[in-house]
């Protein structure tokens, strides 16, 4: 499995976050919404400019800027 920054995955691409390199009140807000090392997460999609991306994460969707998906490193799940 690759290893990635969110920002760069593609919509529909599943994958697990391996690590979440925020710190401070960032990361404390990152992890607050549950994303965590070892949370499954799915892209949904992307605004028309890329920013935000949507993701799926524990039966909810959640909305990242590109500035907070470049603290998130994700094993993205080959595709068949």
């Amino acid at each position: 499995m690759p290893t990635v920054l969110l920002r760069h995955m593609e919509p529909k691409q599943s994958g697990v976050i391996v690590k979440v390199t925020a710190t401070g009140e960032l990361g404390r807000r990152i992890r607050d919404m549950g994303l965590v090392a070892g949370t499954p997460i799915q892209v949904e999609g992307r605004a028309p400019l890329r920013d935000p991306v949507a993701i799926r994460v524990r039966q909810f969707t959640l909305t990242l800027r590109n500035n907070e998906a470049d603290y998130i490193l994700v094993d993205v799940e080959a595709t068949s």
